[in-house]
C-alpha cells in the first residue's frame, strides 16, 4: 500500500514516504488455530494411546484411548511416565519398561519396541513404542509413547507357538515310538520261541512269559505315543455318536463309581461321523478316568453330544477350530479344575499332575493324537474349583466324500489252528534282531526263507534267484534303499508278487509314496510269532 496522504503542502524535491503494509497476522493465526484443532482432533480420537513425556519425565498430556488401554479410570493424569506405568504394568515388564524411558530421556533415537501386561491379573497385553524427540530442549516434550493392543495378536501367537510345540512332540514321540517298536519286536519274537521251545512246567517259561508280557505292557505305552504322533492303524467306519455313548453308559457307570453321578445328554438328529469305533471309545473313555480323579470326593460327569453348524463353528475360530461342520462330544466334570498354566500343557505326552507312579502322562496326549488323526479337534477349558470341560469336535460325514482314510486288508482275525506253510520268503529288515527273528518264525513254519539287510541287498538277492520268490516281508524305512521303493522296484519285474510291509508306523505314513491302486498287506510293529505266520499263510493261501 503506497501512501501518499498530505501531499499538497510538500515540495516535488521533497522525499516522498512509501509505507508497504502486509496484513500478515490474523492469517497465520487462523491457520495455527486450525492446525491445532486439527491436531487435537487426531490426538483425541485415535484408535491407539499417545502420551507426551515432557524432560522432567511427566507425562503432558494423553488421549483417550491411552487411558482406556491402561485400565485408567480416573479423568486426570498425574506423575511421571515410569510411576504411571509402575501402577498399571506387570513387575516382570518393568526393568524392560524402565530401561526405555531412560533411552528416550537421554534422546536415542532407536528404541526398540516393547510389551507389556496389564490388567488384575495381567489378561490384555500393550505393545508400546517410544519415539524420542531427539536432544533435550526446554522447547519440547522429551518424547512421544505410542500404545496399542497386542491381547489377541500375542494370544494367537502362543497358540501357533503351541501347535508348533505339539508338532514338534508329536514327531519326536513318533520316532522314539517306532524305534521301541523294533526293539519289542524282537523282545516279543524271541520271547515266543523260547516259549514255544520250553514246556509250561519248566523253570524258565514262567520267566519267558514274565518278559514277555512286560514286552506287551511297554508295546501298549509305544502304542499310545503313536496315537499322540498321529501314526497308529485306523479303521474308519461310520457311527452314530449317541449310539456310542449309549454303549459306553455301562461301562463307564462302573468306571465312576457309586459316588460320582453319570449323565449323559444327547442331541437330537445328530450327523454321522466317520471314526475308528475303538479309538473313539479311548477318548471317551480317558476322558472319563481324567474326570473321576478329579472328583476324588465325588460329583457329576455330564457328556452332551451335539451338532455344530457352520455358524457356530465361526465363534470358536479363536481357538484354532477351522470354520465347518462338526459333531462335538462334551465331557464336564464338577472336580477341581485346573489352573491356566496347566491347561496349557495337558496335552503333552508325559505331563502329569498325579503322584508318581500313579499315571503315565499319556491319557489326554492318547486322546489328542487320535482326535487329530480323525480330522477334529479336542479343546480344554477349567478354572480351579469350578472343574473342566473338554470338547470333542468330530468332522461330519458326507456320504458323497472322498475316502481320507482306505482301510487295509485287517490283520485282526482269529488266528488260524494250523499256521505251517510253504513257499519261498524273502525277508528284508535293516534291524538285525527284527530280521533274525523274522527268518527264525517263518523257518519254523516250514518256509524257505532268504534275507537281506536293505533294498539294494534285496535286489541282488531276487537276481541270485531269477526272482522266483513267491512273497516278500519288507521294512519301510531302510538305509540305502526303503520298502516302497523296492516295491515299485521288484512289481516291475513281476507285478503279482505277493508283498507284506511291515512298520513301527502306520501305512498312512508311507502310502502316498505309492501307486493309489497298489495291492500290499500291512503289518504293524511289534508283532508276534503268530501274528506274522498268520499273515504270510494267508498271503501265500492259494
Amino acid at each position: 500500500v503506497i501512501s501518499r496522504d498530505h501531499r499538497a503542502d510538500m515540495d516535488d524535491d521533497d522525499v516522498t514516504i512509501l509505507v508497504l503494509e502486509r496484513d500478515h497476522d490474523a492469517a497465520d493465526d487462523n491457520a495455527g488455530q486450525r492446525a491445532e484443532a486439527q491436531f487435537q482432533q487426531l490426538f483425541k480420537s485415535a484408535p491407539f494411546g499417545i502420551a507426551l513425556i515432557g524432560q522432567d519425565g511427566q507425562l503432558t498430556n494423553v488421549n483417550p484411548a491411552f487411558k482406556r488401554l491402561m485400565g485408567h479410570t480416573s479423568r486426570s493424569i498425574s506423575g511421571t511416565a515410569a510411576q504411571f506405568m509402575a501402577e498399571k504394568a506387570d513387575a516382570q515388564d518393568l526393568p524392560a519398561l524402565e530401561q526405555a524411558l531412560e533411552a528416550a530421556a537421554q534422546g536415542k533415537a532407536e528404541i526398540p519396541a516393547l510389551e507389556i501386561a496389564v490388567g488384575t491379573d495381567g489378561e490384555f497385553t500393550r505393545r508400546l513404542f517410544l519415539q524420542s524427540f531427539g536432544k533435550p530442549s526446554a522447547k519440547r516434550s522429551a518424547a512421544i509413547l505410542y500404545v496399542t493392543d497386542a491381547t489377541e495378536e500375542r494370544a494367537l501367537g502362543q497358540k501357533f507357538a503351541q501347535s508348533q510345540k505339539m508338532e514338534a512332540v508329536g514327531k519326536l514321540a513318533g520316532g522314539i515310538a517306532h524305534d521301541f517298536n523294533n526293539v519289542l519286536t524282537a523282545i516279543i519274537g524271541f520271547s515266543d520261541l523260547l516259549l514255544a521251545s520250553h514246556r509250561p512246567t519248566d523253570h524258565a517259561y514262567k520267566n519267558i512269559q514274565n518278559i514277555r508280557s512286560s514286552a506287551n505292557h511297554a508295546a501298549s505305552l509305544v502304542k499310545q505315543l503313536l496315537a499322540f504322533s498321529r501314526r497308529q492303524t485306523l479303521e474308519p467306519e461310520v457311527l452314530q455318536l449317541n449310539e456310542l455313548v449309549t454303549d459306553l453308559s455301562v461301562i463307564l457307570n462302573r468306571l465312576l463309581g457309586e459316588r460320582i453321578e453319570l449323565k449323559i445328554s444327547s442331541g437330537r438328529e445328530l450327523w454321522p461321523v466317520k471314526v475308528d469305533h475303538s479309538q473313539i471309545n479311548q477318548v471317551v473313555m480317558n476322558l472319563a478316568v481324567n474326570a473321576r480323579d478329579a472328583m476324588a470326593d465325588g460329583g457329576r460327569l455330564t457328556i452332551r453330544t451335539r451338532n455344530v453348524t457352520e455358524r457356530d463353528s465361526q465363534r470358536h475360530t479363536e481357538q484354532g477350530l477351522q470354520i465347518g461342520e462338526y459333531v462335538m462330544i462334551e465331557v464336564e466334570d464338577t472336580g477341581v479344575g485346573m489352573p491356566e498354566d496347566i491347561v496349557a500343557k495337558i496335552f503333552e505326552p508325559f505331563f502329569t499332575t498325579k503322584d508318581v507312579g500313579k499315571g503315565t502322562g499319556l491319557g489326554l496326549s492318547t486322546v489328542y493324537g487320535i482326535v487329530k488323526q480323525t480330522g477334529g479337534y479336542v479343546f480344554a477349558e477349567s478354572a480351579v474349583g469350578e472343574g473342566t470341560v473338554f470338547r470333542v469336535y468330530l468332522p461330519r460325514h458326507h456320504s458323497d466324500d472322498l475316502e481320507a482314510i482306505e482301510p487295509r486288508k485287517s490283520t485282526k482275525k482269529e488266528p488260524a489252528v494250523d499256521l505251517t506253510g510253504h513257499g519261498r520268503v524273502l525277508v528284508v529288515e535293516d534291524e538285525d534282531a527284527v530280521r533274525i527273528f523274522a527268518t527264525e518264525a517263518l523257518r519254523r513254519q516250514g518256509y524257505d526263507v532268504l534275507q537281506a539287510c536293505d533294498g539294494l541287498e534285496a535286489l541282488d538277492i531276487m537276481e541270485e534267484h531269477d526272482h522266483q520268490v513267491d512273497l516278500v516281508v519288507s521294512d519301510v524305512k531302510m538305509p540305502e534303499m526303503d520298502g516302497p521303493t523296492l516295491f515299485k522296484e521288484l512289481r516291475r519285474h513281476n507285478p503279482s508278487l505277493k508283498f507284506i510291509f511291515v512298520s513301527g508306523y502306520t501305512d498312512d505314513a508311507f502310502a502316498t509314496t505309492l501307486d493309489a491302486d497298489a495291492e500290499y498287506t500291512f503289518l504293524p510293529k511289534p508283532y508276534t510269532l503268530a501274528q506274522i505266520a498268520e499273515v504270510v499263510k494267508d498271503q501265500l493261501r492259494p
